[in-house]
């Protein structure tokens, strides 16, 4: 049975199409109308379920049909697929982070969230990033070649804006900055994992995983074996194709007009 997984988030929308495991995967730009990139994305594939996971799940399933199925199950299965000793996820993604904690089984037993404002998540580094006049993918190394430190007092996008733009004022290296940036939000993740109280071992998700810094400073922080997920971006993706495929037929359906192989 092939079974399509649809991430529709803040900033990107991931695509995985399974049948029993991964065959091919795609993320796009969310933009400003991710129900007609969704349809493109769709258009092309055929398949005999979809789940959607994400911020536009609603807005997806209902134009297009299918089941959803929250990111936090959704990241918690495909984090378990991709690494079996996982016992703690932790998902960086655009605009919110979570941390969640498993049984031996996989099973969700807690979790922690925080989707009330853009610290510490990837917008957060996204406005960070273009302040100091940084791509987003040289961030990490940026930070990481830092031979000073200072502190970021804020998290909030608008005074740590003008917190940066006072030491930039102050003569301080980009790359000191960037460090700080990357402390502050490492700090903010690891007191989500403690509160939850992680496990080893412990899989970074969402598009921050990509970044090393932020990587090595979480794994620091909380002492414990930390990694970023294979292939991180999709692995909310992947947990919704995985969760489709488990499901019975009654409800699970294809977007009208779809070729089912």
């Amino acid at each position: 049975m092939r079974c399509c997984g649809l991430d529709v988030g803040s900033r990107t929308i991931k695509l995985v199409t399974s049948e029993g495991g991964v065959l091919d995967s795609t993320i796009v730009d969310t933009g400003a109308n991710p129900l007609e990139r969704c349809r493109d994305l769709l258009a092309s594939r055929t398949f005999d379920r979809i789940m959607v996971t994400g911020y536009g799940r609603y807005l997806v399933t209902s134009a297009l049909g299918g089941r959803t199925v929250s990111e936090i199950k959704a990241h918690a299965v495909g984090a378990r697929y991709l690494h079996p000793d996982c016992r703690t996820v932790i998902d960086i993604g655009g605009q919110d982070s979570k941390v969640v904690l498993l049984s031996d089984e996989g099973e969700v037993t807690r979790f922690e969230m925080n989707d009330r404002c853009a610290a510490g998540t990837g917008r957060f580094l996204e406005v960070m990033a273009n302040t100091l006049e940084v791509d987003i993918r040289d961030f990490g190394g940026l930070a990481l070649s830092a031979s000073s430190s200072v502190q970021i007092n804020s998290l909030c996008t608008v005074f740590a804006e003008s917190e940066i733009v006072s030491l930039i004022a102050q003569g301080a290296e980009r790359s000191t900055i960037a460090g700080a940036l990357h402390s502050a939000i490492a700090t903010r993740i690891s007191g989500m994992a403690n509160r939850v109280g992680h496990r080893p071992r412990v899989i970074l998700t969402g598009g921050c995983a990509l970044n090393g810094c932020l990587v090595k400073m979480i794994r620091e922080r909380l002492g414990t074996d930390t990694v970023a997920a294979s292939d991180p971006q999709i692995v909310g993706a992947l947990g919704a194709a995985l969760l489709a495929g488990k499901e019975s037929p009654a409800g699970i359906c294809k977007p009208p007009g779809n070729s089912v192989s």
